[in-house]
């Protein structure tokens, strides 16, 4: 049976078959999660690697990569948030980051994956409140995979790194699901 949890840490410290990287549209190692994963995985190769796909890829868009030496995953999904200060209403293209990761991870044979909260960092731009938006959407891009595969079984964390981020996350989670 498919469930998806939050978790208070770091989507790369997660053990999942899929990390999730916040990636930009040039799939180049930055800052945040970002650097972490590249750092994790090791910089080199992870850059080697995203260097095959064309960039730069638009918002919503979903890539997968080996996980080089991050030995708690078996690939990185490199999720392209967009930038709120740039694209103030890019709802959908939120939405879509994490619908095309789940899509990505299926067509790979995965199950499992570790998110982070994708565009809540400086991404959020001047959104009231990034963590919620990024929750919203993960759980609507959760809900509605589940309906369209309702036989392909998937375990999903979200992670919310802070104490600050766990709240307003937990706060939009407990909207969307009740908690055991």
């Amino acid at each position: 049976m498919s469930k998806i949890s939050l978790i208070n840490g770091s989507c790369a410290d997660q053990k999942a078959d899929i990390i999730v990287n916040a990636a930009n549209s040039g799939l180049w190692a930055g800052g945040g999660i970002c650097g972490v994963i590249f750092d994790k995985a090791g910089i080199q190769e992870l850059s080697e690697a995203c260097g095959r796909y064309k960039t730069p890829l638009s918002d919503g868009a979903a890539v997968i990569t080996p996980a080089f030496r991050l030995s708690n995953a078996k690939a990185i999904i490199h999720a392209i948030g967009p930038n709120f200060a740039v694209t103030p209403t890019a709802f959908n293209a939120l939405y879509d980051a994490y619908y095309n990761s789940l899509v990505v991870m299926m067509d790979n044979g995965y199950h499992s994956i570790s998110f982070p909260l994708i565009s809540a960092g400086i991404f959020g731009g001047n959104l009231k409140n990034p963590v919620a938006e990024s929750t919203k959407q993960c759980c609507r891009a959760y809900k509605r995979f589940i309906d369209e595969y309702p036989n392909y079984e998937i375990d999903v964390m979200l992670c919310a790194y802070g104490a600050h981020e766990m709240s307003a996350a937990q706060e939009e989670f407990n909207n969307h699901f009740i908690m055991d």
